[in-house]
């Protein structure tokens, strides 16, 4: 017993020493756990601090780094580029004015010859100042109408009652009812509503305590408050007489927003010669145009500028328009004079203003002559164009069209615009263009001979010539003005076969063709002339095989007669198409003159065809349908042309009467042209009329212009 508690007291020591050793090895452990985070801690902070201390140096580089770049940009601002930066504050503060339109460019022609010039007018104005009221104006009002006449038959009923109001308010205010306020407090009616009653109750009554001095008044009135407040309002800018320019002048004191100045209009001094293409100028009361506004408010013009609004002075407004004074205003109100204005440039025009006259005084006479002869009834007018081919230069243009009076006579009025911006049916004149066709696709051989016959299609009428023409050749056919001959060329260049009264059928592309060859000579595209508004012409849509026939001869599309001129043109010339033109160039400058010439293209085909059609034309002026149209020392060579066409004589949109065109184009001398002549007459006779007449207009046109432009270059 005493044996076994000795080992059991043995075995509990020794689990005590373990224990024990444990409590040690677990003390030792803590303690160098205890060791080792002491350690990693004071890594970790001195890691953070060494960042820190990084982190701070990059900081203090850049904010060095700015305040060097700031003391830099200072330097360079305040130092280096002080003037620079004070121009450029100056111009950012300061307040920049012009002065009035200045006078444009006047406008002269090939010869040096003034046919457009400035004139200074006198104009009365008004400004309205700040804060003046209504009863104010009417007082100012009846001061001017007693030192200046103007026209106040042009006072309407409205502009009148509106007068009668402002100086009635309380009789004004008494013609609405309780009721009519009460539903303007209602908002059932608005003050406009109310001021619009006004107006429709003042009676015919009321006006009657006005006399004519009153009315003038009234008008003056009205024109000061046209338009918006801040405008310039012209109230006498025509016919001011010295005497009422002088005695408002000598009263602008008493005058309150009342002004004058001088002012300048265009003059003509070859009176409505040509004036229709130079173009209007707006005027200092009515400014830019509304339909014109955007176009020129992009460029930088103020809404009353005066400004080009047609053809040439549009065309080259900048050349023409004058620069205005710049004024800077300072701080004591005072005007700065920075850029003096002056009058726009001068140009030269490629017109002969002294042909041209002649050639006007001709065509209005002769127009009233055909409007006597008889089958004249459709017949409105005629165009005549003179161009030198080799440059493009057009000397002289001219239409004319016919108005009827009221006691049934007729008088002549200017329609030369109608030569860029209408059309005609051309006819036989373009049958060059149509051989050169024939000739490039192998349809039409040099010297080819054709016998002259009617060309009947299946169910559509005979197409033939004017008469019959018998055996011809390339040559004879142009002189006698075959339409056969043609649309035997028109059949082959269509890839068709023709049977008497059998249908054709042809290759479409036939006329792209054509179209792609006579644009070649201009015809059916824009010319290019410095002209605004230039059409293209009318092309037909259908591509029936007759109408390709038609097409030759000249039946088909329409052309305008600037295309034809450029047509003849490109044919004198050898084929070079020039584009034409108006504007020569600056006056003082002779080396800018003909800096518009320009040449457009070439006709694509060899120069043997190009002299056939040479030879025809010739032929055409001494033994063809030209005989007599021009004297033969001046070496003519040309054609003519007739041509089916269509009126609508009802106006009501759609065409109902045929009508009968002649044409006639042609240059010379034909071994150096220097100059064309094309003629369009539409509409010169009808095919039911009373009689077959046909008028010879052209061939007297032809005869008379061609003479004074040989007197004029001999």
């Amino acid at each position: 017993m005493k044996k076994t508690n000795k080992k059991t007291f043995s075995l509990l020591n020794k689990i005590k020493d373990v224990k024990n050793k444990r409590k040690s090895s677990l003390k030792i452990s803590k303690r160098q756990s205890k060791q080792s985070y002491n350690f990693n801690t004071y890594k970790e902070n001195k890691d953070i601090k060494v960042e820190i201390e990084k982190r701070y140096n990059i900081l203090n580089f850049i904010i060095i780094l700015a305040l060097l770049i700031l003391v830099i940009s200072l330097f360079v601002i305040q130092v280096v580029g002080k003037e620079k930066y004070s121009a450029e504050l100056e111009n950012l503060t300061k307040t920049i004015i012009y002065g009035e339109s200045a006078p444009r460019g006047r406008i002269y022609d090939r010869n040096g010859k003034l046919i457009v010039d400035n004139k200074p007018s006198k104009v009365i104005y008004y400004k309205k100042p700040s804060g003046i009221t209504a009863k104010e104006e009417i007082k100012e009002a009846y001061k001017l109408s007693s030192m200046i006449n103007v026209d106040f038959s042009r006072l309407n009923d409205y502009d009148f009652k509106v007068f009668w109001i402002k100086n009635n308010e309380k009789s004004a205010k008494d013609k609405i009812t309780d009721e009519e306020w009460q539903k303007l407090e209602e908002r059932k009616l608005t003050s406009d509503d109310i001021y619009e009653l006004k107006i429709e109750r003042v009676t015919e009554e009321d006006l009657s305590m006005y006399n004519d001095s009153d009315k003038k008044a009234a008008y003056i009135y009205t024109l000061m408050n046209t338009g918006y407040s801040y405008d310039e309002k012209v109230i006498k800018g025509e016919g001011v007489t010295d005497e009422e320019y002088a005695l408002v002048s000598e009263n602008l004191s008493s005058l309150k927003g009342i002004g004058t100045k001088l002012d300048w209009e265009r003059t003509y001094p070859y009176g409505d010669i040509f004036k229709s293409i130079l173009g209007n100028v707006s005027s200092s009361k009515s400014g830019i145009p509304a339909e014109l506004k955007d176009y020129y408010l992009k460029k930088g013009y103020s809404l009353d500028d005066r400004v080009g609004t047609s053809n040439l002075e549009y065309q080259y407004e900048d050349i023409l328009k004058g620069k205005k004074n710049k004024y800077q205003v300072m701080s004591d109100g005072s005007y700065k004079l920075l850029e003096e204005g002056k009058r726009g440039s001068d140009i030269v025009l490629t017109i002969d203003i002294e042909l041209q006259k002649a050639l006007e005084e001709i065509l209005t006479e002769e127009v009233l002559n055909a409007k006597k002869e008889a089958n004249t009834e459709y017949y409105n007018g005629s165009f005549v164009i003179i161009t030198d081919p080799k440059t493009g230069e057009i000397l002289a243009m001219a239409g004319k069209q016919l108005k009827q009076n009221d006691d049934g006579s007729y008088s002549v009025i200017d329609f030369t615009s109608g030569i860029t911006q209408s059309t005609a049916v051309m006819g036989s004149v373009v049958k060059g263009a149509s051989q050169i066709v024939g000739y490039n696709t192998g349809a039409l051989k040099i010297g080819e001979v054709r016998y002259d016959t009617c060309v009947k299609i299946a169910a559509t009428p005979e197409k033939c010539s004017w008469k019959k023409l018998g055996r011809l050749n390339d040559i004879t056919a142009l002189a006698q003005s075959s339409n056969t001959y043609q649309y035997y060329t028109a059949i082959k260049v269509g890839k068709g076969t023709y049977k008497y009264n059998k249908p054709l059928v042809i290759d479409t592309e036939a006329f792209n063709i054509y179209r792609n060859t006579f644009a070649e000579f201009g015809l059916g595209v824009k010319t290019g002339i410095d002209l605004p508004n230039e059409i293209t012409g009318i092309k037909g849509t259908n591509t029936t095989s007759g109408l390709l026939l038609d097409f030759s001869i000249g039946q088909y599309d329409n052309y305008t007669p600037i295309q034809l001129s450029q047509y003849i043109s490109t044919i004198a010339n050898n084929g070079t198409r020039m584009k034409p033109y108006l504007y020569k160039g600056l006056y003082e400058d002779e080396s800018s003159y003909d800096q518009n010439k320009e040449e457009l293209n070439k006709v694509n085909t060899e120069q043997k065809y190009m002299d056939r059609v040479h030879e025809g034309f010739q032929a055409v002026l001494q033994y063809g349908t030209g005989a007599g149209y021009m004297n033969m020392a001046y070496k003519p060579a040309g054609k003519t042309g007739t041509s089916q066409s269509f009126v609508d004589t009802n106006n009501d949109g759609k065409i109902d009467k045929e009508t009968i065109s002649t044409t006639f184009v042609a240059y010379a001398p034909y071994d150096d042209p220097k100059v064309t002549f094309t003629i369009v007459s539409p509409n010169i006779s009808r095919p039911d009329g009373k009689t077959d007449h046909q008028s010879a207009i052209n061939k007297r046109l032809a005869q008379r212009v061609s003479q004074k432009y040989f007197e004029i270059y001999p």
